[in-house]
């Protein structure tokens, strides 16, 4: 009922940047490849924290 007043958990907070990055990934694989790369390797970079998060 008051789930705007809980606090995102760190990996809510990480899902959230990475799926921002491959939307940011997809929109400039059409114009700029490298640069759409360079998302994709933050996104990775994010997913690599949440799997170490979740083993723990």
């Amino acid at each position: 009922m008051l789930s705007f007043l809980k606090s995102k958990t760190p990996i809510e907070k990480l899902q959230s940047q990475y799926e921002k990055l491959m939307a940011e990934a997809h929109k400039l694989s059409t114009s700029n490849r490298t640069a759409s790369d360079a998302k994709v390797k933050e996104a990775s970079d994010i997913q690599d924290k949440m799997d170490a998060l979740k083993k723990k």
